[in-house]
């Protein structure tokens, strides 16, 4: 189960709004990027369900974050059915998120009260997210629908947390695109980690990022 409260996980998100996106089947390596995230400044991780050996490196990586990354969410990502949501959530996930919207996936995390973030495209799927309890509404994907739909959504819908995955690059141009739009988050998955056996330089392009959120921000 999860060592925050969903009220401190989404004050957590929003303070540190760049969210990487991340699977690799060797929990070595998954580690080693996990750590380069934390000693870049990010608090927040998802963890993706998009291979044979997820379940197994995401509880190791559970058991990682507790002894050297004491306040790092971690989520886990590409869920689709209630059996997973259950299963990772007792390994110790922080957040689960959803590429779509299932009404089983909500309801074990609102048993669990764990925040929930489903995957939606048009205004009727974040309305109907909003209304079962999303904690942040996640765009996806981002690259399809594009910063306009943001701005568009943001007329009749003001205050819904929003998080865009995909189409999000590493980049201040990208960023400002994207917060000026409207999102409360941003999701990173490839295009942060291109490079990403430098971890030393993985992180400094981390806190650079962050530091150029955090005027947007403002």
């Amino acid at each position: 189960m999860s060592r925050f409260s969903p009220a401190e996980a989404f004050e957590t998100v929003l303070r540190y709004p760049v969210v990487p996106v991340f699977y690799h089947a060797d929990a070595a390596y998954a580690k080693r990027i996990l750590q380069a995230c934390y000693a870049g400044g990010l608090r927040v991780f998802e963890f993706t369900n998009r291979g044979e050996q997820a379940y197994d490196v995401f509880v190791e990586l559970v058991a990682f974050v507790q002894e050297s990354c004491p306040d790092m969410l971690l989520g886990i990502g590409t869920i689709y059915v209630a059996e997973d949501a259950e299963r990772f959530i007792a390994a110790g996930a922080d957040f689960v998120v959803q590429p779509c919207l299932t009404t089983e996936v909500a309801e074990v995390c609102h048993k669990h009260n764990i925040p929930w973030l489903p995957g939606t495209m048009t205004i009727s799927e974040v309305y109907q997210a909003s209304k079962m309890g999303a904690a942040i509404v996640k765009i996806f994907p981002g690259n399809v629908v594009g910063p306009g739909f943001i701005k568009s959504l943001r007329g009749p819908m003001p205050k819904v947390p929003i998080m865009v995955t995909g189409g999000v690059e590493p980049t201040n141009d990208s960023l400002k695109e994207w917060f000026e739009a409207g999102v409360n988050v941003v999701g990173m998955g490839s295009q942060l980690f291109k490079n990403a056996d430098d971890t030393e330089a993985l992180s400094r392009q981390i806190a650079e990022l962050l530091k150029f959120v955090d005027t947007l921000k403002k």
